[in-house]
């Protein structure tokens, strides 16, 4: 993949073409190997749910994205039929029925050589599917039937298809490709998802393989449970949702809001995530749609009442991976973020949101635990309010998220005492969506700030009637704003010690010189949560040159610690590019060495797999010794089962990511914790 990003342009387009034509085959055999770990995260337990409402119009734009291409390729006509007795959604785990569907789906149109592939959703009838005890039970079912004109499956060869690893034939390998896991991984989701799959075909004539659901998720019961399986209250194989501390919450002035955390869940073979009740299903164009991230399922249902209250929709998440969907497919105006998340931190999430064009502009305000207000609005974080908080102090910050969201216009204060930098920022920055106010003292800022509120200040160190540092302190202290971003823009050399009480006090610091003017158009862009695809095309460009360098990870050490060079040598190639100093070792202990002897690494990429001492073992080693206490480290893993990250976390690590390594993950999760 590096290779083929083609980053200094000097490969031929054949090479280039070759360079993705490898990692293609990579992709090819790493899909495999997922399937097959599909499989036996099923047969071991470690199948995880996450369940929410899917609507059959998601679903159908789903399976358009994805298929109409490939009916235009192969000449084939593609018909998508929602019957008119379906409810608007589905309850399950959506990820889960996308897969088996487009596992489905991608049978039948490799198999048919001519006519057409047909998805049918339906409410099923009542009484179709004696002896099932789980569709039986169900209030509603849906059937999804995919139906082909292809070659067909002899009757005695319908029931082979569904094992692992077989076909219908050796001449459906040799002609069609394939594995032979699709459909056995199908039956086993399907068979998790509360339903089953079944198939009815002809050879020559088509085959139609109709995927059974409950509308809304019952967990599967296993008949062979003992009588102390039963009263533990865990299914073999199936865990109910996972239970909740509850949380009082009051109305009274002084009464805060605890912030509970789920509970351990269960120890059984699917773990499931419950979605808290919110608006996905109801949005219209036009509507205000606040995304609500916040693991406490008590606390998350108090903030999407509270959103209704302030005349918003609301959508939630109870995990940070699901939260960075949620905020790609619905745009949401603002962002209320909980730091303390079971799959990742918040700061990761906040990252990941800041960095990506289409999310950089939304609003995050934090409501957390954590005494985290400097550094959330230093990552561009629109407001912070900590944990337990009261009814009041909800109210306001869910009045200046509306106030905010509804303003068309951000508000920028520029405090500079030279009259011609004045115009050349107000020139900068200046656009139909910013109002510009420009001062030349500090008193005059002062005065304007007492008369309206500002969403991002501009200030110069150098005014006539007072340091910037005063004015700083003055605006914090006198006039208690504490939440609006400042970044300071002087051509003043810094001391040390300067440097060090700035970045205390203000949220970004910019020394004038050539490139300063673009970093000033990119922090008050970030600041004032500015839509980057509404500027214009030179201003935009500035933008994408600057962020294809990182000033957070510029000129910082790397110390890799794997025991394959190959891993070695694509994370050094990644993390050079992003002009980091790189290190590296082949084993715990040599790792453990050279931080010894060289001082001066800034972060730890640690592989978990390695022989002798793993990479558990050295990094307790590591937090044992007084010096490395704080040191950043990131576990790198291949495995991606219950509890992986909890055992990486309890050996010493900051964090982990999972193999292969995501490229802008890894840079996300770098950024997160060196932005010291």
């Amino acid at each position: 993949k590096l290779l083929a990003d083609n980053p200094d342009t000097n490969l031929t387009d054949k090479q280039v073409e070759f360079a993705r034509t490898i990692h293609a085959s990579g992709v090819d055999l790493l899909t495999l190997i997922n399937d097959i770990l599909d499989l036996s995260k099923i047969e071991s337990g470690m199948m995880t749910l996450t369940l929410a409402n899917l609507p059959f119009s998601e679903m159908h734009d789903f399976v358009e994205r994805n298929f109409r291409q490939v009916a235009l390729d192969k000449s084939l006509d593609f018909g998508i039929k929602l019957s008119e007795n379906l409810p608007p959604s589905i309850h399950t785990d959506s990820t889960r029925l996308q897969q088996v569907l487009k596992n489905l789906l991608a049978n039948a149109f490799k198999f048919t050589e001519k006519g057409g592939v047909t998805l049918s959703v339906e409410t099923a009838m009542s009484g179709w599917t004696p002896g099932h005890e789980v569709l039986d039970k169900a209030p509603s079912v849906i059937a999804f039937s995919v139906t082909d004109s292809g070659i067909g499956i002899a009757p005695e060869k319908q029931r082979i298809i569904f094992e692992a690893f077989q076909q219908a034939d050796a001449g459906t390998t040799r002609k069609y490709g394939g594995t032979g896991l699709g459909l056995s991984i199908s039956r086993e989701i399907a068979r998790l998802l509360g339903g089953q799959i079944k198939v009815a075909s002809e050879p020559g004539s088509g085959s139609t393989f109709t995927l059974y659901l409950p509308q809304s998720y019952i967990a599967p019961v296993n008949e062979n449970l003992d009588d102390d399986t039963m009263s533990s209250g865990v299914r073999q194989g199936y865990v109910t949702n996972p239970s909740v501390e509850q949380s009082a919450y009051s109305t009274a002035a002084a009464q805060p809001i605890p912030a509970s955390r789920p509970a351990e869940e269960e120890q059984g073979l699917v773990i499931i995530e419950e979605q808290v009740p919110d608006d996905r299903d109801s949005i219209s164009a036009g509507d205000k749609v606040l995304l609500i991230i916040e693991d406490d399922i008590t606390f998350a249902k108090i903030l999407v009442d509270m959103a209704h209250e302030k005349g918003f929709k609301a959508v939630a998440a109870t995990r940070g991976e699901s939260g960075l969907t949620l905020a790609r497919r619905y745009h949401p105006d603002a962002v209320t973020l909980d730091i303390q998340l079971p799959d990742m931190e918040g700061w990761t999430v906040l990252d990941r949101l800041k960095h990506e064009k289409a999310t950089r502009h939304i609003p995050v305000h934090i409501i957390s635990s954590d005494d985290a207000g400097t550094r959330g609005l230093k990552l561009g974080a629109f407001a912070h309010l900590e944990k337990p908080v009261t009814k009041e102090a909800l109210d306001d910050a869910f009045a200046r998220i509306r106030g905010f969201v509804e303003r068309p216009n951000k508000r920028l204060l520029i405090i500079e005492d030279n009259e011609a930098q004045r115009v050349s920022i107000k020139e900068l920055i200046g656009e139909d969506d910013v109002e510009i106010t420009a001062v030349g003292s500090g008193a005059e800022a002062l005065e304007v700030l007492r008369e309206r509120h500002y969403d991002c200040i501009v200030l110069d160190l150098g005014l006539p009637d007072m340091s910037g540092f005063e004015f700083i302190e003055k605006m914090k202290e006198d006039l208690d704003l504490r939440d609006v971003p400042v970044v300071v823009y002087t051509g003043r050399e810094l001391t040390k010690k300067e440097e060090t009480e700035l970045k205390r006090m203000a949220e970004a610091i910019i020394i004038k010189d050539v490139r300063s003017p673009d970093r000033l158009l990119d922090e008050t862009a970030l600041f004032l949560h500015r839509i980057e695809a509404n500027l214009p095309e030179h201003k935009r460009q500035i933008l994408e040159q600057l962020h294809e360098s990182d000033p957070v990870l510029a000129g910082k050490t790397a110390l890799i610690v794997d025991d394959d060079m190959r891993n070695i040598y694509a994370l050094t190639s990644l993390l050079e590019r992003h002009k980091m100093k790189v290190t590296y070792a082949e084993s715990g202990a040599e790792g453990i060495d050279i931080l010894k002897r060289s001082g001066g690494i800034d972060v730890v990429l640690m592989d978990v797999m390695m022989p002798e001492m793993d990479g558990y073992e050295a990094m307790r080693h590591i937090r044992g010794m007084d010096e490395f206490k704080n040191l950043p480290m990131i576990a790198l893993t291949a495995k991606a089962m219950k509890g992986d990250r909890e055992k990486c976390m309890e050996a010493g690590a900051s964090d982990y990511i999972t193999k292969p390594i995501d490229a802008q993950q890894l840079v996300s999760l770098l950024r997160v914790w060196l932005y010291r």
